[in-house]
């Protein structure tokens, strides 16, 4: 028994992702600093943010935060673009304390990627809807166009990086062709419709994005002629209108409308960075959901979504995206599970599924997710059935990797809102009960683990440093599962040989290899499931391997 003991171990920690192998980047922390560079404006653009306090709109400066590995050498790092929730509100104003690129979960995970070696860049955008307007065409339509102008911030933010690289002399140290965007709760909104909306007068259509309460005129939420083009690369100015308030259009001889007259001092878009490439590599989503799904399409970037099964404010399937503060409805919308489900089907997701990642926070994620690669369904507490101090309920958590001072944020509601001490507070944690800096650190564990190795294939990173036995990326075993023989190849590296394992711990089976690819019998073995470990370039990769 005890001579088995060692082996039956070295299972154990197979399954749960444990390599004895160094360190590896872009995976594991081999930083121990972090630089962050303030930018206080990556672009320009108009902005209704001043009509919350009573102004016109106007132009304003779009900031972002730059995170960087400190005594790092590399100079073509992968960036991994980030941008915060807040319902496209200021915090406070938005009934939440967060909504900022300064918000807790947004600097961990920013500096938890520079620290593995990449270029995080935490992102603002531009604020500013009517979440209160008792029509809920106002509701929908100024929500539907701050999103579309999200959307084109994050496109400026791309472009932005780039330019760094091609016109600044690479200050960042950025590879301009390896990118990925993603977001938190609203920000997941825009990272979704970024990698997929591309098509917007025609995607902007769709009845429920337009609003039917003239019938003899309907008129679409989001039009790009007077909002700029889905990348905000064109110059365009808002609508004239005559006496009766009608757009004025524009009319050939024929009688044809060509478009609508413009009013050449109300700029409503302005172009930033035209001149470089919107492409991204991958998209990823918090607690966000898509507009619609018909967006999705093949072709589109690989996308991971995290989500709570029941977040309260992005369903998980298709469901009402609600004001945050009166509950009244905005708009349907698709989430995670739906996103998930199209992205699997139409191949966008095959280079996760052909990784065969064997982690434990696949396997984790794997009893939860309805089969999706790339879902990752987080299971949350239920809400306590005890009214808080001033009489009110928990709500199902949908951020739980959130986190906040809270002190200082009912300092904040009390200022503005005039309301109790204490009313703030425990009002912030409605959605986030056992709100601590501990818990929020948990869940992004449980997010970067799941994450991280699909940035890393995603982008390819396994041409540049050894591999690392919780990311498969360069492996392919088939057929799996398996009655007669397998095919194990290699595409970067001489496969030297391989060791077969079943449950037990013990060796059943051992070849020499020393090629890039070879077929193994495993007709004489037992049905079950085995451990193949392959030897190759002084590492290992664990795999699964069912025999039928």
């Amino acid at each position: 028994m005890k001579k088995s003991l060692p082996k039956l171990m070295t299972v154990i920690l197979l399954f749960i992702g444990i390599t004895a192998n160094s360190q590896n980047r872009y995976l594991d922390e081999v930083f121990t600093d972090v630089h962050v560079s303030e930018i206080d404006t990556f672009a320009v653009n108009v902005s209704i943010e001043p009509m919350l306090f009573g102004l016109a709109p106007d132009l304003l400066p779009i900031e972002c935060d730059i995170y960087q590995p400190i005594g790092d050498t590399l100079t073509n790092r992968p960036v991994i673009i980030v941008s915060h929730t807040g319902s496209f509100l200021p915090p406070v104003a938005n009934g939440q304390p967060t909504g900022s690129i300064k918000d807790s979960s947004i600097v961990e995970q920013c500096t938890r990627w520079a620290k593995k070696g990449y270029v995080a860049v935490a992102m603002g955008n531009r604020k500013g809807w009517n979440p209160t307007s008792t029509d809920q065409n106002v509701r929908t339509s100024t929500l539907l166009q701050a999103a579309y102008r999200g959307i084109q911030d994050a496109k400026a933010m791309v472009r932005f990086v780039r330019m760094t690289e091609d016109a600044l002399g690479n200050p960042f140290g950025i590879d301009p062709t390896k990118i990925v965007l993603g977001g938190h709760g609203t920000g997941a909104y825009i990272s979704l419709g970024y990698a997929t909306l591309d098509n917007a007068a025609v995607e902007l259509n769709l009845p429920k994005f337009i609003d039917f309460s003239n019938p003899s005129a309907p008129a679409p939420y989001v039009v790009p002629y007077f909002f700029g083009n889905i990348d905000g690369t064109d110059l365009t100015f808002a609508p004239d209108y005559d006496t009766l308030g009608n757009m004025i259009p524009i009319i050939d001889s024929s009688g044809n409308i060509l478009g609508f007259q413009v009013d050449s001092t109300m700029p409503l878009n302005i172009p930033n960075w035209p001149q470089y490439s919107n492409d991204i590599n991958m998209a990823f989503n918090l607690g966000g959901a898509l507009a619609d799904i018909s967006w999705l399409e093949a072709g589109d970037v690989p996308i991971v979504s995290f989500q709570c099964e029941n977040d309260p404010y992005a369903p998980i399937d298709t469901g009402d995206v609600i004001v945050p503060t009166t509950g009244d409805f905005v708009v349907e919308v698709m989430g995670s599970r739906t996103v998930q489900h199209y992205s699997n089907q139409y191949g966008n997701n095959d280079v996760f599924v052909n990784a065969g990642f064997t982690d434990v926070y696949t396997t984790a994620a794997n009893i939860n997710n309805s089969g999706y690669e790339g879902l990752n369904v987080l299971v949350t507490p239920p809400p306590s059935t005890n009214p808080n101090a001033f009489g009110e309920m928990e709500e199902e958590q949908g951020s739980p990797w959130d986190w906040w001072d809270n002190v200082a944020y009912d300092q904040m509601f009390q200022a503005v809102n005039s309301a109790p001490a204490g009313y703030g507070a425990a009002n912030s944690i409605l959605g986030n009960p056992d709100m601590s800096a501990a818990k929020g650190r948990t869940y992004i564990d449980t997010v970067q683990g799941y994450l991280n190795p699909r940035i890393y294939v995603a982008l390819n990173l396994g041409g540049v440093l050894s591999v690392n036995n919780v990311v498969d990326y360069s492996t392919n075993i088939f057929p799996n599962p398996a009655k007669n023989n397998i095919t194990i190849e290699n595409s970067n590296f001489v496969i030297n040989s391989i060791e077969l394992y079943n449950i037990a711990g013990q060796l059943v089976k051992s070849e020499n290899i020393n090629s890039m690819k070879s077929n193994i019998n495993v007709s004489d073995l037992d049905k079950g499931i085995y451990i193949l470990d392959i030897k190759l370039n002084k590492t290992s990769i664990k795999r699964k391997l069912i025999v039928e």
